[in-house]
């Protein structure tokens, strides 16, 4: 097995020859931030399998991507970069890789939750541009945090919210049960938290899950934390929220159009914290991220079995 890393940026490439060992297939490092879709075919020519951060892979160039039969995505948010059932049909499995940034993700919702409550970026940029500027902070022990969603995010987010002294409510696609967390259905969710943070994947059933008469039901006056995947989330309905002081803030790392770009509304809201989805960037998650994708790329059979 011969394989690609097909977008090594961001200090990747590093951290992938770092975590290799001996015995695991060889895999070339591309350190290329874009890649049009032309140029997979050539790319990609003489691999058996590719690593992939970020990339599009639109299924008519993989098309020509004779010889390649896997596709290991960094990360588990794979449909927002391919379509992995026609990829299947044209014989590229798609693998995903869950639970190596729970923590990570998790740390990065709760830190972008208290700087919405407590203003900290409108102040931040108030005084860089020299004015001494004050917001009204809104404490949150004691308030409702509800989790959109229950995996490894969001377990990590109800562990560090309930130490903090929040009360964690939750709403999830499948029965769960776990300690200091009540499960509740998505209308109490939306109309009683403090707090909303989504913690759901991307598929044809999440996408556009929050729209706008979702948001509408949503607690006025809360805090919406959305670090999973921005198509989740009806954005003009958000940011019409957020004018109208329906929302008393949204705290971003994803967003439907990325990078976002330039002179975007939400840049413009005084009432919306960014940033560029990143939660999942730590050296620890990207170690056992790269480690991960090793490792099943040791698992592949090789060509022709």
């Amino acid at each position: 097995m011969n394989g690609l890393f097909l977008d090594a940026v961001d200090d990747l490439a590093e951290v992938c020859q770092r975590v290799s060992r001996p015995g695991d297939p060889p895999v070339t490092i591309n350190e290329q931030a874009e890649i049009p879709a032309s140029d997979l075919p050539r790319l990609t020519a003489g691999y058996d399998f590719v690593f992939n951060d970020h990339s599009q892979l639109p299924t008519d160039a993989m098309r020509q991507c004779v010889g390649l039969k896997h596709v290991i995505f960094l990360g588990t948010g794979a449909r927002s970069y391919m379509n992995p059932e026609e990829l299947a049909e044209l014989g590229i499995a798609v693998h995903i890789i869950k639970g190596y940034g729970d923590t990570a993700v998790a740390e990065h919702s709760i830190a972008l939750m208290w700087a919405a409550a407590r203003g900290i970026a409108a102040m931040d940029s108030g005084m860089r541009a020299g004015q001494w500027f004050r917001t009204e902070g809104m404490e949150l022990t004691g308030k409702t945090i509800g989790l959109l969603g229950y995996g490894g995010i969001g377990a990590e987010v109800a562990r560090i919210a309930h130490g903090s002294g929040m009360k964690v409510q939750a709403w999830n696609r499948s029965p769960k049960q776990a300690p200091n967390v009540t499960f509740t259905d998505l209308d109490t969710v939306l109309a009683t938290s403090d707090v909303l943070s989504i913690h759901l994947l991307l598929n044809d059933e999440t996408r556009g899950f929050l729209d706008k008469e979702r948001i509408a039901r949503i607690k006025k006056g809360a805090i919406l934390v959305n670090t999973a995947r921005g198509a989740i989330v009806d954005e003009a309905a958000m940011i019409q929220a957020l004018k109208t002081g329906h929302l008393r803030h949204a705290a971003l790392d994803v967003f439907a159009t990325e990078p976002l770009p330039a002179g975007h509304e939400l840049t413009t809201l005084p009432n919306a914290t960014l940033s560029a989805h990143s939660a999942f960037r730590t050296p620890e998650a990207s170690e056992k991220l790269l480690r991960m994708a090793l490792d099943i790329a040791c698992t592949l059979p090789a060509a022709g079995v």
